[in-house]
């Protein structure tokens, strides 16, 4: 048996697991995630471990492994890059997955993989933030309407209301624009939500991605968005039958913390390390 954590440290919140590997049987623990809120990353980090930690009851913890931006993290065993941990924790999450959108606070990421999680190629979007979790975030607060709220409200509209999806500071204009014109809200989040999936779709198509893709990320929940990405795959792969199907989880924002966590379990069990990386009796 080996135990393991994973640390995915993002842009806007870090997400911990612990995860125990047995017998070719994977098994999440505990989890836990704390956003950042302008506090130090350090101090977030590890919290969200020690919660993950005490989650897991374990007295010890043969690796800790981290994902993203975690290369600093004094106490890790090992570090692994982001779409490799995506990738094989979307697996983990839906072993039919043959391919990860990753969706975060500044960016957005289309990754093809095999069937034992590896990466086979990628293509991420460029620095523009237009189609990213922040940019969302950032025009529903302009907007006056929560998170949850968004998705429902994109659902409901049947007047999509065209929006830049070539940089952020254009589409926030737009939408300046569109409120003082009286649009609806409901219309302006999914004319957002359509020129989000334009770019996700045509990201998919550059890694040839085909049969179940795992949607992960802070937004993957995001009804809306989906709706509209599987219309853009559709215009794209109409009558193909082999055109890409979504598939989110409730644990997609954790799959880069569980991947990160499967993977140093299997350096562990590879490798033969000794000792423990943590235990009860030590500090973070």
């Amino acid at each position: 048996m080996t135990t393991a954590a994973g640390i995915d440290v993002g842009t806007a919140a870090v997400k911990a697991v612990v995860m125990r590997v047995e017998d070719g049987s994977e098994t999440l623990l505990s989890r836990a995630s704390v956003r950042i809120l302008r506090r130090s990353v350090t101090a977030v980090v590890e919290e969200a471990f020690e919660a993950a930690v005490e989650g897991s009851q374990l007295a010890s913890i043969d690796y800790v492994a981290t994902t993203g931006e975690a290369e600093e993290i004094p106490f890790s065993t090992g570090h692994f890059y982001g779409m490799t941990a995506h990738a094989r924790g979307a697996l983990h999450l839906e072993p039919r997955a043959r391919a990860v959108l990753d969706v975060g606070a500044l960016h957005a990421r289309a990754v093809a993989m095999d069937e034992r999680g590896r990466v086979t190629g990628y293509k991420m979007t460029s620095q523009c933030a237009s189609g990213s979790g922040q940019f969302l975030e950032n025009i529903a607060r302009y907007l006056g309407v929560t998170s949850a709220e968004i998705g429902p409200l994109s659902v409901a509209s049947t007047k999509p209301e065209a929006v830049s999806s070539i940089c952020a500071v254009l589409a926030e204009t737009d939408v300046i624009n569109m409120v003082s014109r009286g649009i609806a809200t409901a219309d302006i989040l999914r004319g957002i939500h359509e020129s989000m999936a334009s770019r996700f779709a045509r990201l998919l198509q550059t890694i040839g991605a085909e049969g179940v893709i795992f949607v992960s990320g802070g937004i993957a929940s995001d009804d809306g968005l989906k709706e509209a990405l599987e219309r853009a795959l559709a215009k794209t792969r109409k009558d193909d039958p082999k055109a890409p199907v979504l598939v989110r989880h409730e644990l997609s924002p954790f799959a880069g913390a569980i991947g990160a966590a499967l993977w140093g379990a299997f350096r562990h069990a590879r490798v033969g390390m000794g000792g423990a990386a943590w235990t009860a009796n030590a500090t973070v």
